[in-house]
């Protein structure tokens, strides 16, 4: 509708110059319908948050069910809330026994800024450490750790201290010492165009940081809830982080983000200052129900197991001379055509077509493959033989 169009441009602040402004009025399983009656086979699940497939069954009844006893009653933390006290319980169960304290926040990049001040707090350091490629969020204190200098210099200054260490290199884990509060990592880098470290080198970092006394934090915003295979990333090195970041696919489709470290260490975010981490909106009743019913159904449903299938079936598929690399871990994939223009042009072409692909904001030469893990082979074929005649 003109009228809906020319109301998007004049009155929502936009981020870029061009929006792809497709006017979806429906979306279900691993489709979206826009308002003419197209659709869209959707490779990327909203950036890696519709991990069940859009409008879930379970999701949706558990949102409607919680929205008939009630929604917001106070700010995180003074009353009991059974939503809060049973994602928390269930998310504790699935991880090691040093991650069993949870904090729900609105976003990943709000608990990547928890996260931070934890660290401080746990150590009394002020130097922050992150990974060169890397991306947690726009925030100040994400955006500092984040390695992008093209969305940093227009909002300097930001945090001071901070430095960054190349990742998955050995040689620059000496750079960790003890004047370190964290390292934050990304166990699988995504913006950066899906890197995926060596299992060494993050054992290594892992030893490095307990030796130096630094925290090791994990920003497994985009990596978690199947999207790599394993229910979080982190699980294929062998390795525990000191504080986990959750974000994305963590509220079933409804915005939500979390902190999660050890009882001793939450603790200190009580006292000396009370309320030393507040939000108003964080563990929110619906998005609660909808994180718990999504994790269920990732669970019940195997689709772990069709996120490893799926993606090895991409990788099987996409064969082409103008290919120069499929990477990645499940259903978080990066194709790279070694040319941002010619990515450009399949992605737009692959849009046109009705299957809906993304770039890389950090690898401007390769185009991501996110799809919800409920993908079937049938899509997944139908998808990459569109991406392979827009190769041409």
């Amino acid at each position: 509708m003109k009228d809906l169009l020319h109301a998007f441009h004049a009155h929502l602040a936009q981020t870029s110059p061009r929006p792809l402004a497709l006017d979806i009025v429906h979306a279900e399983g691993c489709h979206l319908t826009a308002r003419d009656g197209r659709r869209y086979l959707d490779l990327v699940s909203g950036l890696a948050v519709a991990n069940v497939g859009h409008r879930h069954p379970r999701v949706v009844k558990a949102i409607k069910e919680q929205c008939d006893r009630y929604l917001h009653v106070i700010p995180y933390g003074e009353f009991i809330q059974e939503p809060q006290v049973r994602f928390a319980e269930r998310l504790a169960a699935l991880l090691p026994p040093a991650l069993d304290s949870v904090y729900f926040v609105n976003s990943g990049t709000e608990a990547i800024e928890a996260a931070l001040k934890l660290a401080k707090r746990v150590t009394g350091r002020t130097r922050l450490i992150g990974c060169r490629k890397s991306y947690h969020g726009s925030t100040h204190g994400s955006l500092s750790l984040t390695d992008n200098e093209a969305k940093k210099y227009r909002n300097r200054p930001l945090l001071p201290d901070v430095a960054h260490i190349t990742f998955n290199d050995p040689g620059d884990l000496a750079l960790i010492t003890e004047q370190a509060a964290c390292v934050m990592v990304e166990p699988i880098q995504g913006d950066a165009g899906v890197r995926v470290p060596e299992v060494a080198w993050m054992q290594a970092l892992r030893q490095r940081c307990t030796d130096v006394g630094a925290l090791l934090v994990f920003d497994e915003v985009q990596t978690g809830f199947g999207r790599t295979g394993t229910f979080f990333a982190f699980e294929r090195f062998g390795v525990v982080p000191d504080v986990l970041v959750l974000g994305k696919a963590l509220g079933g489709g409804l915005p939500m983000g979390a902190f999660i470290g050890s009882r001793a260490h939450m603790e200190l975010l009580t006292h000396d200052p009370v309320l030393g981490h507040i939000t108003t909106f964080g563990g929110h009743p619906l998005p609660c129900v909808a994180g718990l019913a999504a994790l269920d159904a990732l669970l019940d449903e195997e689709m772990l197991a069709n996120s490893v299938r799926m993606g090895d079936l991409f990788k099987e598929l996409l064969v082409h001379p103008r290919i120069a690399e499929v990477r990645g871990e499940g259903l978080m994939l990066a194709v790279d055509l070694g040319d941002a223009d010619r990515v450009q042009r399949v992605v737009h072409g692959c849009l046109h077509r009705g299957v809906l692909g993304f770039w890389f904001l950090s690898c401007p030469t390769a185009f991501r493959i996110a799809p919800p893990l409920v993908i079937t082979e049938e899509e997944v074929r139908q998808a990459c033989a569109v991406v392979l005649e827009e190769l041409g």
